[in-house]
């Protein structure tokens, strides 16, 4: 029994340790083609698309296994929706925006277990299911209203503190929240989503933990307009 159990947790730690380094390609080209605003360089990028291609290869060879816990599989699709979305912009680079494309989120483009899915599968069908209302912070939508497209990857050993400053930094980031005492305006994602961070009551409650500013309780929520410009640099 100690034997299956020690060769059981080697497989899962060499399984693991495979998906940590799957990521790093990730994150060394968000490195050179992404500020720390989430500012993108498609113009830049699109002469090399080499590094990102392989890197989405490599997600496609590896899926999701049954033994994977719910941060795996968090980290591995909010990399895949953001990577496969930077790969539709610069197949079709230049452009003004992701809505100037046809179908941009229905088409699939990602193979996910041997089947072609669509980034609304991986959104609403995959992500949106595992009951997380940060992943609206994580995954980029390539437009200026969006939150940033973090230039380093989701790691399952980092991603609560991740999603965690990910979500501060986007409710009080000025260009697309503006918290005040008495009134709320915020992202429309708050609205498009709001069955995801619960009631009412539960979605004003998540909006003041995480915002900087002191607000009350009957502050007036209102939601602004979106920007869908891309988010180059």
């Amino acid at each position: 029994m100690r034997q299956i159990l020690t060769s059981l947790f080697l497989l899962l730690s060499f399984a693991l340790l495979g998906q940590k380094n799957i990521h790093e390609q990730w994150t060394s080209a968000l490195k050179i083609y992404v500020d720390s605003e989430g500012n993108v360089n498609y113009a830049k990028w699109k002469n090399d698309t080499t590094a990102l291609d392989n890197y989405i290869s490599s997600l496609e060879e590896n899926p999701p296994a049954e033994y994977w816990s719910k941060n795996d599989s968090l980290s591995y699709f909010i990399n895949a929706y953001n990577a496969v979305t930077v790969k539709l912009i610069l197949d079709n680079y230049p452009l003004k925006s992701i809505r100037k494309l046809v179908t941009p989120w229905r088409f699939k483009r990602f193979n996910l277990d041997g089947k072609k899915v669509s980034l609304n599968h991986i959104e609403h069908n995959i992500l949106r299911k595992m009951g997380e209302p940060r992943i609206h912070f994580a995954i980029n939508c390539a437009s200026a209203s969006c939150p940033k497209l973090l230039n380093k990857a989701f790691y399952s050993h980092t991603i609560e503190k991740q999603l965690e400053a990910v979500t501060k930094d986007f409710i009080n980031d000025k260009k697309r929240n503006l918290i005040g005492e008495k009134e709320m305006s915020v992202s429309r994602i708050f609205q498009w989503f709001a069955g995801d961070f619960g009631t009412k009551k539960e979605r004003h409650a998540f909006i003041r933990r995480y915002a900087q500013e002191s607000v009350a309780k009957n502050a007036k929520l209102r939601f602004l307009n979106y920007d869908w410009s891309l988010n180059e640099k």
